[in-house]
């Protein structure tokens, strides 16, 4: 199965070149797999520099969950970072996710400095 960088989740969310996305779409036809980095660094860029609100990019998230030919790295790791991002939407998706990474690698709890990622549970603030 081929691969895709963040650059590629950013056309087929957003679609904003035409071209870009044409070639995006043809690419992961069949199949293409999409690494939790690609996927972070997305949500960054679709929050940044397209001014996502979490509502956007949490159906964002869903669909790249849900498509038929993108398959996320760890999509259930994915999955419950979504669902605790929907909940709390002020912890962003990235901490969301690498709390449940960190959960499911039985790494807890994860320090950190976020006074709001702190709350959640398996966090600890430092």
């Amino acid at each position: 199965m081929r691969a895709i960088d963040t650059k590629v989740l950013v056309r087929l969310i957003v679609r904003d070149d035409l071209e870009q996305t044409a070639l995006a779409e043809a690419f992961i036809h069949g199949g293409a797999w999409a690494s939790i980095l690609a996927l972070a660094e997305a949500t960054w860029v679709l929050v940044k520099v397209y001014e996502f609100g979490a509502v956007d990019l949490a159906t964002s998230i869903e669909m790249l969950l849900d498509h038929r030919d993108v398959v996320l790295q760890d999509p259930e790791a994915v999955a419950a970072a979504l669902e605790l991002f929907r909940a709390k939407p002020s912890l962003g998706f990235s901490d969301c996710l690498m709390l449940h990474l960190a959960r499911k690698a039985g790494h807890l709890p994860l320090g950190t400095f976020d006074r709001n990622l702190a709350r959640a549970t398996g966090a600890q603030k430092l």
